[in-house]
């Protein structure tokens, strides 16, 4: 038997838009440098997530301190970026910051009964064939479950960008797979069914900083499939399988600014 293909929720997108870009930052581990807007994301996700679990806990934490440990977050030195990939200096991101982060605070987050934030999980493996094994495995970075309406539990992921909301609501497009995987790594560990669609509380950080919301069904089934139809996981074995991670030109993160094969790369004009 050979040894897990590990695959992390939140990488599953990027897998089946450019696998030539999946295989070099994840398998042979070439180091790709983000740029501030993703920084910030980090620093707002880490703020919303103090916040949110100081409501599980009790621990009292006001959306002022949760400002505040955006703006460390944002601020640390272990938060590299390359300040000359995006458009927005420091100061308009600590601004977009404390808007979002006040916001979801205020707006957002009372709206929800949360039973657990960013949960750590337990990896899954997946047996695909021909010794091929798949590990499932992540904690549930900037997901919450929370309680449905009617009982059951179901995810909530807050997803941040500058295209995070459009035309009011939630971007769900692509984000099918890491809820699916989310979904699953929830059941295996708990032994509980998620019972309730997804949810995804996008935060908009171009332009007029605006949060909404939007809904994912079936996102276990988008990994898995069903009786007619094969799931991601069984195309990923594939691949894993024969080693072919095939290139896509016209993927969107095609570009210096996020892969670091593209120097190397021959596929791109």
């Amino acid at each position: 038997m050979n040894a897990p293909f590990t695959v992390r929720a939140s990488s599953w997108a990027g897998l089946f838009d450019c696998a030539y870009r999946w295989e070099g930052i994840h398998l042979l581990k070439l180091r790709n440098v983000v740029g501030l807007r993703a920084a910030l994301g980090t620093a707002i996700h880490a703020g919303t997530a103090v916040f949110d679990q100081s409501r599980l806990d009790g621990s009292g934490i006001t959306a002022d301190d949760a400002a505040g440990a955006m703006i460390d977050k944002l601020r640390a030195p272990e938060n590299e970026f390359d300040p000359s990939r995006d458009d927005i200096t420091m100061p308009e991101a600590e601004r977009v910051g404390l808007t979002l982060v006040s916001k979801y605070c205020t707006d957002v987050s009372p709206k929800y009964d949360f039973v657990a934030v960013e949960m750590e999980t337990k990896p899954l493996d997946i047996d695909c064939g021909d010794g091929v094994i798949v590990r499932l495995t992540g904690t549930m970075d900037r997901a919450r479950i929370r309680k449905a309406v009617g009982g059951g539990v179901g995810i909530a992921d807050l997803k941040s960008g500058a295209t995070a909301v459009r035309q009011g609501a939630a971007v769900t497009q692509g984000h099918g797979p890491q809820i699916g995987t989310y979904e699953l790594l929830y059941e295996h560990t708990t032994g509980q069914p998620i019972t309730d669609d997804a949810e995804i509380i996008g935060l908009k950080t171009k332009g007029m900083p605006e949060i909404a919301t939007g809904t994912i069904r079936n996102g276990k089934r988008v990994m898995v499939g069903d009786q007619d139809n094969p799931g991601l996981i069984e195309f990923a074995a594939e691949m894993f399988k024969t080693g072919r991670f095939y290139p896509n030109p016209k993927s969107l993160l095609c570009s210096p600014k996020y892969c670091p094969r593209h120097a190397t790369c021959h596929f791109h004009d």
